[in-house]
């Protein structure tokens, strides 16, 4: 459509009269714009990314990895051998038998190299375990990822069924509101009386209530959520971050016994007591090593002095030390009861162990058992729900018809809105467990029902 050439002048004076011209306001509603945040739509491998890339802890379990990393790649340091340089100036002068401060002969100067190296029977022990401390670092590290996912996908799926509610709650506001305003008018047509009226007026506003409450609690539950995020309170509301997805749940069929063959051995607290029992396994033979074996000590020095009489001299000198210890040999002595306490510490190690794999898989077998029996319940909860939306439907007509009272008709709302509200729970319950299981096989949370047969 052509604008006539009178309009453009118009909105060209319109704009000078407000001094901003046109290429201004393009830019002031650009500004407005970026300081109105754009809403954040989040799905749960969207949530898990932001915080696994805001989270403080994890930033903090990265730069100890890092620095177990650099001893890890550098064990040659642990063979690499003492140098020192040092260097100094003197000066000589008589105070009491001559006149002090006149000699120019009184200055002298001199430097020194040294290096040492000690060969020690328990060198490779030590590298072993440096090597050990990195990997038990990386294992912390990607258990506390692990861990970190998991509790912001129960979160997630926590506000989901939350956001479910609400819309439940929603509905049955709306229902009854819907049936005040028909009591309303019948009662101003003389077909019920006051009681009706007022039960119905206080089914409304005990669904308003209801739902003012739950509104409330899943915004601070939102906010929560945003901290875990490491998102700024200020973004943190229902109108700025929406959840996308619904609460859905797949049945998983698990086999205890077979998870525990399979799996048992890869929960990072069995890894990680394995991997402490071969650190405390190494600390044995290093202790009985340092204790017991000989050990060798090289070193080498240059000085160099002057003026001196004959002026600059120099000296080279070297040593080598060959070390035998004897107080461990001898019972009672601390030596001997440093290794004996060693031993002992290795043998309480795989007891731990054992321990944590017997909890292990009691742990399995009880997620199993209860997410069984959870599905059954949600069964039940699905068919309650069914019964009670039917029963609704029928008590809604029997009213319209005059054959049903306004209070039963409450009741019968009432009893749909907690068999919506029992099988969320019911459904967030089984998810629960199911990422409760994914932890404690160590396995990712959204492969898991792909992966257990």
């Amino acid at each position: 459509m052509r604008v006539p050439s009178w309009g453009l002048f118009a909105v060209i004076l319109i704009f000078a009269f407000q001094g901003i011209t046109p290429g201004k306001a393009a830019a002031q509603d650009g500004r407005e714009q970026e300081e109105n945040p754009e809403t954040l739509f989040l799905s749960p491998e969207q949530a898990v990314e932001l915080a696994l890339n805001q989270s403080l802890n994890l930033r903090k379990s990265s730069i100890d990895l890092n620095t177990a990393g650099i001893a890890a790649n550098n064990l040659w340091a642990e063979v690499f051998p003492d140098i020192s340089l040092s260097g100094g100036v003197s000066y000589q002068t008589p105070l009491l038998t001559g006149t002090p401060f006149t000699s120019s002969n009184g200055f002298g100067y001199s430097a020194s190299a040294g290096l040492s190296l000690s060969l020690r029977p328990s060198l490779s022990q030590t590298m072993k375990i440096l090597d050990l401390t990195y990997r038990t670092q990386l294992l912390s590290y990607e258990n506390a990822r692990r861990q970190l996912e998991i509790q912001v996908i129960k979160n997630f799926f926590s506000l989901l069924a939350e956001k479910q509610n609400l819309a439940h709650l929603g509905e049955i506001k709306t229902l009854a509101e819907q049936q005040l305003e028909k009591n309303q008018t019948a009662f101003a047509n003389g077909l019920i009386g006051q009681l009706a009226v007022l039960q119905s007026r206080l089914s409304a506003e005990t669904a308003r209530l209801n739902l003012i409450q739950s509104e409330a609690a899943y915004t601070v539950k939102l906010r929560e959520f945003a901290a875990l995020l490491g998102l700024e309170q200020e973004a943190a509301s229902p109108a700025k971050i929406v959840l996308e997805g619904e609460l859905q749940i797949a049945r998983i069929h698990a086999d205890p016994e077979q998870l525990i063959r399979d799996r048992l051995g890869n929960r990072p607290d069995i890894v990680s007591q394995r991997q402490n029992i071969e650190r405390l396994e190494l600390i044995r033979r290093q202790t009985l090593q340092n204790s017991r074996s000989p050990s060798l000590s090289l070193s080498a020095q240059w000085r160099g002095t002057g003026p001196g009489t004959n002026g600059f001299s120099d000296s080279l000198s070297g040593s080598l030390t060959l070390s035998i210890p004897v107080e461990s040999w001898i019972p009672g002595t601390k030596g001997h009861q440093a290794i004996g306490a060693a031993e002992a510490g290795v043998e309480k190690a795989r007891l731990d162990l054992k321990d944590t794999e017997n909890r292990a898989m009691q742990e399995i077998r009880s997620l199993a058992e209860n997410l069984k029996a959870s599905w059954d319940s949600i069964e039940i909860a699905r068919l309650r729900v069914e019964i009670a939306e039917r029963a609704y439907e029928l008590t809604a007509e029997g009213f319209r018809n005059g054959t049903v009272e306004s209070l039963t008709l409450q009741e019968a709302r009432n009893d749909m809105a907690q068999a919506r509200q029992q099988l969320l729970n019911g459904e967030l319950a089984y998810q629960t467990m199911s990422l409760d299981l994914a932890a404690a096989l160590n396995i990712d949370w959204n492969a898991l029902t792909r992966s257990i047969p």
